[in-house]
């Protein structure tokens, strides 16, 4: 089980070697990433090199799928709040796991995120 899912913003930090981002993360267990911010973090690595460290920093994180009740409750969340506050598909695919486990969103796209999900689910770690 885990205790919450790690956004793209903050893989980002621990591949940029942010400090507080590294102290963060050797400081809780049981994260997870959703095969959205996997992918993000992939497409966005520099070379080979770059995709390497990407996998090493990914490899720390539990990957959680989403179910078919996640990306039904995706699509319902892009249809009601795109328009209204133009939440993105993929902030939508990471918050839908978040919703289905009751675990918060480790992020620092709060301001995006909390536009799909309570309050208390959206956490800017560090």
């Amino acid at each position: 089980m885990i205790d919450g899912i790690v956004d793209t913003t903050v893989v980002i930090h621990l591949y940029r070697g942010d400090n507080n981002a590294v102290t963060w993360v050797k400081s809780v267990t049981a994260l997870g990433v959703t095969p959205i911010t996997w992918m993000e973090t992939i497409y966005g690595a520099r070379g080979g090199r770059g995709q390497l460290e990407s996998l090493k920093i990914l490899r720390r994180f539990q990957l959680v799928y989403l179910t078919q009740t996640d990306q039904t409750w995706a699509i319902e969340q892009l249809l009601e709040k795109r328009l209204k506050f133009g939440v993105a598909v993929n902030d939508c695919l990471i918050a839908s796991i978040c919703q289905r486990l009751q675990v918060p969103v480790y992020t620092h796209n709060v301001k995006d995120m909390v536009r799909v999900l309570d309050p208390h689910l959206v956490i800017k770690p560090y």
